[in-house]
């Protein structure tokens, strides 16, 4: 059951107009009492209605954004997206982020009633779906963007077709006459990275799989592993751009040529992408249509339109460039 004004009074010993006094930081509240009351919503998960903010202040017509960090490749695409949205639709935005883990999300959870948004949009950090989830239920309007596979359950959500940009990426390297790839993955948990390298798999079956993090490091180690012990491989599937960057580098500290040699497919699409060398062929993941599709749903939902049941997915594409052409 959600959690009421009431039930943050009783809880406080205080009445609810103090607690709505405290929410919307009008009139004269004593400091040992407001942060009483701040404790009590903290504890209780208490969110309140966008309907009563807007009664009291007004209109809040803010919007809250829960990311993980913005050193992610693709965040700036996202986020990009999701503030010409909503800025033109007249709200702003409190963007949190999660670099501390767990002191972080705490911090965001003690924030949401203070604050007061009319809805968040969420690319989910480790270990904060449950919370997330909670929330919602509780009654604030949340929509998921790149749900890394979880697909909860009544949960609205901006996906893209992971499985057929890792099968895109399998059937040009196929195209070419490339037989023996070596797919470098993200980490194994991440929904996304089992859904591309499943659809990889079944176009070009292999089973040179090193999982890696998305980093540029775990991109280079992987190819140099293979190469001290003379694995013999024609091409590489990176699952992100800044590992192919990575495996590029350490093939031509090699002297291996890209792509004479071995050719090299990558995923995500960043502006860095058409600036390595060669530049990167890779998997083009629409990182600001999502944020805007995202910040669309989430502005309808607050209008009073209902979210679709299903995630909505938005296309990946191919794009060749020299690394693979």
């Amino acid at each position: 059951m959600r959690v009421t004004i009431a039930d943050v009074a009783r809880q406080a010993g205080v009445s609810k107009t103090t607690v709505s006094r405290v929410i919307n930081t009008k009139g004269e509240v004593d400091r040992s009492t407001a942060a009483r009351v701040r404790a009590v919503i903290a504890q209780l998960g208490y969110v309140p209605s966008s309907g009563a903010v807007g009664l009291a202040r007004g209109s809040s017509r803010t919007v809250g954004m829960l990311v993980p960090s913005l050193t992610w490749p693709w965040m700036g695409e996202v986020l990009q997206g999701v503030v010409d949205t909503i800025e033109a639709a007249g709200y702003g935005l409190l963007l949190f982020t999660c670099n501390r883990g767990a002191e972080s999300v705490e911090h965001f959870t003690t924030q949401v009633s203070a604050r007061a948004f009319d809805g968040l949009l969420v690319v989910e950090p480790e270990n904060t779906l449950d919370t997330i989830i909670g929330l919602h239920h509780k009654g604030l309007p949340v929509v998921l963007i790149d749900d890394r596979g979880s697909h909860p359950e009544d949960f609205p959500s901006v996906v893209t077709t992971n499985r057929e940009g890792g099968a895109s990426a399998a059937r040009h390297l196929l195209a070419d006459g490339r037989s023996r790839p070596l797919v470098i993955t993200g980490p194994a948990h991440f929904g996304c990275v089992r859904d591309r390298l499943s659809g990889f798999r079944e176009v070009l079956p292999t089973d040179l799989v090193v999982v890696g993090d998305f980093t540029e490091l775990s991109g280079r180690l992987a190819v140099e592993k293979l190469l001290a012990g003379e694995v013999p491989f024609d091409s590489v599937f990176a699952q992100n751009d800044i590992s192919a960057a990575g495996a590029m580098r350490a093939l031509r500290a090699a002297g291996r040529s890209v792509p004479g040699d071995i050719a090299v497919v990558g995923f995500d699409d960043i502006p860095m992408a058409q600036h390595t060398e060669p530049p990167l062929t890779t998997v083009h993941q629409p990182a600001r249509e999502m944020g805007e599709t995202a910040a669309t749903m989430l502005l309808g939902h607050l209008g009073g339109a209902s979210a679709p049941d299903e995630p909505v997915v938005l296309p990946t594409e191919l794009i060749v460039r020299k690394s693979a052409p």
